[in-house]
């Protein structure tokens, strides 16, 4: 009886490996990744009972939602946002730092690339962009090595970092809004011409009515959603996406919802028609893919890449904590400058700071050694100094923030947000509910950057390809969408991937 029982034992693990292998080689024939620019993950319940049921709800009802999804680093922006769901890593390995920042002293912008050529436009300046600073690799470019660059892989977006960074290093294409003339156009770094099916949407675009009144603001509108839709489903059949011997890869990612949400703020008819309306861009986006690759055959997935903290003024009128912080604040400079100068002389000014971006003091080591002054030194005083600034709740050493005494969670994303040429030099962190105001939002308006739930908890929806239905409330993290779908394709994770597959979706 023992043998008999030792026997089916056998058999059975043999069958399971049998299965197992059969399994391994299977692989949807499209992946779709959707980003959604800062949305708040409680926009989903917010605007359930509106939205439609092809959109949305049918990837809640059918599909599986991590409701407890953060970004597990700082600061929550869009470059960022994007590179760290394609590559399951963090600023401190990826690079990309801010949608602007700087490398030892000199300003980049996240994607300009003065080496290669608008193609499309004669617009250097929306024209000139690459993944240059991209230091990892994205899921795309592991489906691309895995399959020995058989796979196609196409960015689509009305950004030119939304297309770009999500598309990788070894993309062929990739395709962003040049406002100017209100064409969808690349670069060198990918081709030295547009695709036909490039050109022949462009020239549908020439005849929108809609797009012509509108104008360069179009991104204020959802009808940007609608252009971007249209564009993706132009792709997926101009490439044939999902129709080949391998799989290739979509990434989508729509933008109005930030323009929108930095001049009109969480709350109102604007911000309301945005998700409205981007529910049925998402269900004419999955009726194509639907049409054209067939339901069940492609593993989709929905993030966000922040969300936004509610207006200030909104919170104050409801006797809610928050507040403007004003970085382009005279008197902030003037009490800095005179500062600066009682403690190291009337030869220093502000000047020795680069800039604030995302709540990041960049210091202008150049100029700091050349006036003979110890970099330690101006940092303790520069801690020092915004210690003391109304709404700043820490003021950190960047480069010693290990052991800085702040509350785990800040010390974390901190760490894993922080490049030691591409970061800057002290990190301040604002109270609840405070938020720097000026360039990028509105008196009515909103905008993001902090390490608080309302700018680092996004949705995270899967659907599709051997995926079950359900949620989890357990946490994960921004870093986790990569190395969950390379691991449903088989494929090695991203080289600087630092996220856990979500087991709930890999079963």
């Amino acid at each position: 009886m023992k043998k008999v029982l030792w026997l089916i034992a056998a058999l059975m693990s043999v069958c399971n490996l049998v299965l197992a292998h059969t399994d391994f080689g299977g692989r949807p024939k499209l992946v779709v990744g959707i980003v959604v620019d800062q949305m708040r993950w409680d926009y989903l319940s917010r605007y359930y009972d509106q939205f439609g049921e092809d959109g949305f709800k049918r990837l809640i009802k059918k599909g599986y939602s991590c409701d407890n999804c953060l970004i597990n680093y700082l600061p929550t922006v869009t470059s960022i946002g994007h590179t760290s769901v394609y590559t399951g890593s963090t600023p401190a390995l990826h690079g990309i730092c801010g949608n602007d920042f700087f490398i030892d002293d000199d300003p980049v912008s996240c994607c300009g690339d003065e080496s290669v050529d608008p193609v499309g436009t004669d617009n250097r300046k929306k024209g000139c962009r690459s993944p240059h600073y991209l230091l990892a690799t994205t899921i795309g470019d592991q489906l691309r090595l895995h399959t020995d660059f058989q796979s196609k892989v196409v960015g689509v977006a009305y950004k030119d970092r939304a297309a770009i960074l999500p598309a990788g290093r070894s993309s062929e294409h990739a395709y962003w809004l040049d406002t100017d003339n209100g064409q969808f156009i690349t670069s060198t770094y990918y081709r030295t011409a547009l695709p036909e099916w490039v050109k022949t949407y462009n020239k549908e675009l020439k005849r929108n009515a809609a797009l012509q009144k509108v104008g360069k603001d179009v991104g204020l509108y959802p009808l940007c959603g609608h252009i971007t839709t249209d564009m993706a489903i132009a792709a997926l059949k101009g490439e044939r996406l999902g129709k080949g011997k391998v799989t290739d890869m979509l990434c989508v990612s729509y933008s109005q919802t930030d323009v929108i949400g930095h001049k009109y703020g969480t709350r109102g008819e604007h911000t309301d028609a945005a998700y409205l309306e981007l529910d049925k861009d998402i269900a004419r986006l999955l009726r194509a893919l639907d049409d054209q690759v067939g339901e069940g055959n492609y593993l989709l997935f929905l993030t966000a890449d922040h969300g936004g903290a509610h207006n200030f003024q909104y919170m104050i009128d409801h006797k809610l904590s928050g507040g403007a912080w004003k970085t382009d604040n005279e008197t902030l400079y003037d009490k800095l400058e005179a500062c600066l100068k009682e403690k190291f002389g009337a030869a220093v000014d502000c000047s020795i700071i680069n800039g604030l971006n995302g709540y990041r003091a960049y210091l202008n080591h150049a100029k700091i050694k050349a006036l003979g002054l110890d970099l330690e030194q101006v940092k303790e005083v520069l801690i020092a100094f915004f210690s003391e600034v109304p709404h700043v709740q820490f003021v950190m050493d960047f480069a010693k923030v290990n052991t800085w005494s702040v509350p785990d969670i800040i010390r974390s994303r901190a760490l894993l947000g922080y490049h030691p040429h591409r970061s800057g030099d002290l990190l301040l962190v604002l109270e609840a509910g405070y938020y720097e105001f000026g360039k990028w939002s509105s008196p009515i308006g909103t905008t993001h950057s902090a390490w608080n739930p309302y700018d680092a908890h996004i949705p995270l929806l899967f659907y599709g390809w051997k995926v079950e239905h359900g949620s989890t409330s357990r946490e994960v993290h921004i870093t986790d969408i990569a190395p969950t779908v390379t691991q449903m394709l088989h494929i090695q994770q991203p080289n600087a991937c630092v996220g856990e597959a979500i087991g709930e979706i890999v079963k």
